[in-house]
């Protein structure tokens, strides 16, 4: 089945990661064994090959750079500039994939219908749609790089990452958006850029759908209901992003999908975290709807872990492939079945492009 995975850390992977993402998995694995500079090394799950084997045809992919201030715990760059330049660096990779035929960036109603129609007519040799997001804002060093960035394609952006920010406060923070997340969410909407509501604290979560009247997705959030972190969202929460006409994406990393992770400790094996897992999170956000329309994935594999902390049954992304299977155990229709799937992203996308 196709596959429109809402959430992929491609560029930091590439440039950050160093890695080729136009290797096979097993060859970049073998190529980090004995390295330590990152948690998830030898354990990658994404590459282009693997995507195309999976059928994952059309993906959202970020850039992501975060600004901490001094004395900041969280890694980061020191000003917004430097932030800036390596979204830069990100955006000149997904340029240079454009350049070499693996990617084709997809900014608008025209691009995501015609590539949609050519991969289905030959998906061998038809390069991976992406649509860019900027994940946290800190890299906007002023408003006007907003349209700047528009203009490059960038077509969301969630507001905040992990921790406090420039434009709304983040996972494991508290607080509003405050008068810079206003004129950021004010110009975000005169271009049409959708909110990624992804990672905001809940202060700045209602604070920001307050004052935000465009179309609002959550590319890679989880339910509350299963691990009780401020990372995911509650039953309230969920309600009013359908409310809104949300779509809202499954993400894969273990610690939330299990509750009591410990990082550095807990295993996928140790714990249980499996794709039923994920199956959960779908199914109840489907119950809470009382329809298919607002659940998705949005896997964040390779979102700075790897196969220690995804769930035990995936070896690379093209094991979402066992989703469809799942869900129908579940009692899911091939119709449910396609709009969790894919179609859910592309109507929404249909629906704010219009």
């Amino acid at each position: 089945m196709f596959i429109f995975d809402a959430h992929l850390d491609l560029s930091m992977n590439a440039v950050e990661w160093n890695r080729d993402l136009r290797w096979q998995v097993e060859e970049i694995r073998q190529s980090e064994k004995g390295l330590t500079d990152k948690p998830d090394r030898a354990k990658g799950t994404v590459t282009l090959p693997e995507l195309r084997k999976g059928n994952v045809g059309m993906v959202v992919a970020t850039q992501i750079a975060r600004y901490v201030k001094k004395g900041s715990k969280l890694p980061g760059w020191h000003s917004p500039e430097q932030a800036y330049a390596m979204t830069q660096a990100q955006l000149a990779w997904y340029k240079a994939m454009e350049s070499a035929g693996e990617m084709l960036q997809i900014t608008d109603k025209a691009s995501l219908t015609k590539h949609l129609k050519n991969w289905e007519n030959d998906k061998e040799n038809q390069p991976i749609g992406y649509m860019l997001s900027l994940e946290g804002a800190d890299s906007i060093v002023d408003i006007s790089y907003v349209e700047k960035a528009y203009k490059q394609g960038l077509r969301a952006i969630g507001p905040a990452h992990y921790g406090p920010g420039t434009y709304a406060q983040g996972t494991d923070a508290t607080g509003g958006i405050g008068e810079k997340g206003k004129a950021l969410l004010k110009e975000m909407e005169r271009l049409n850029i959708i909110l990624d509501a992804t990672h905001l604290c809940d202060d700045s979560f209602w604070e920001a759908l307050d004052n935000f009247n465009g179309h609002v997705w959550a590319s890679h959030n989880n339910c509350r209901k299963f691990v009780n972190h401020n990372r995911q969202y509650s039953d309230e929460q969920i309600k009013v992003l359908i409310e809104r006409g949300a779509v809202i994406g499954a993400a894969l990393d273990a610690w939330m999908l299990v509750p009591n992770w410990v990082r550095g400790e807990s295993t996928p094996e140790s714990t249980g975290a499996c794709l039923e897992n994920v199956i959960d999170n779908i199914d109840h956000i489907c119950q809470l709807a009382g329809n298919t329309n607002h659940a998705a994935i949005g896997s964040d594999l390779d979102g700075a872990f790897g196969i220690e902390q995804t769930p035990k049954d995936l070896n690379t992304i093209a094991d979402l492939q066992k989703i469809p299977a799942m869900l129908s155990k579940r009692g899911y229709t091939e119709e449910d079945i396609k709009k969790i799937m894919h179609q859910n992203w592309i109507d929404f996308l249909l629906k704010a492009w219009s």
